[in-house]
């Protein structure tokens, strides 16, 4: 790369890194092209965006954004993995380092908060955006299905009262 593509560069990872809200760092020595492209397949599914740069280049795109606390992670052959959805890519790198040795999780930031990698890892063990989104709606229509069904018991029970009196009537009436 020469200067200007590197400005360029720098420029591009610092508005994508000024625009998340999470970014895992990870060390990635030893994955082969397939497990690579996996794992960015991975991240994509889970929202996220994985990339591969220089420390140096990495420093400079840093500067000006909340995540200065993990300059210090950024030693040897390391990447980025960043999203809007912080549980999401937390999950992602957490499940991709489970199933491979050589990915491994060095730490990340939260906004302003720097995590090291058991925190990487108790994020990854909350549930996603989505699934909060779906039990908060779930204990919403809960109370009104109660609501219902406790509307409905009365005339429910009514009705059973008016035909057993209904019977009642019909088996007198056989019997005379």
């Amino acid at each position: 790369m020469d200067r200007t593509e590197k400005r360029e560069f720098v420029t591009e990872l610092n508005l994508a890194l000024s625009a998340t809200s999470m970014i895992v760092v990870t060390r990635n020595a030893g994955l082969t092209v397939a497990e690579a492209t996996d794992l960015r397949r991975k991240m994509r599914a889970a929202g996220a965006t994985y990339k591969v740069a220089k420390n140096r280049l990495t420093n400079l795109a840093l500067e000006g954004t909340p995540f200065g606390g993990i300059v210090p992670m950024l030693k040897g052959p390391t990447a980025l993995a960043w999203s809007t959805d912080a549980v999401s890519v937390a999950k992602a790198a957490v499940e991709f380092a489970r199933t491979n040795e050589k990915f491994v999780l060095i730490g990340g930031a939260l906004g302003a908060q720097t995590l090291d990698a058991d925190g990487i890892k108790a994020l990854a063990a909350l549930p996603s955006l989505d699934e909060l989104r779906a039990r908060l709606v779930g204990m919403i229509s809960t109370p009104a299905t109660r609501i219902a069904g406790v509307l409905q018991a009365p005339a429910g029970q009514l009705a059973r009262v008016f035909g057993a009196y209904a019977k009642k009537d019909e088996t007198g009436a056989e019997a005379a």
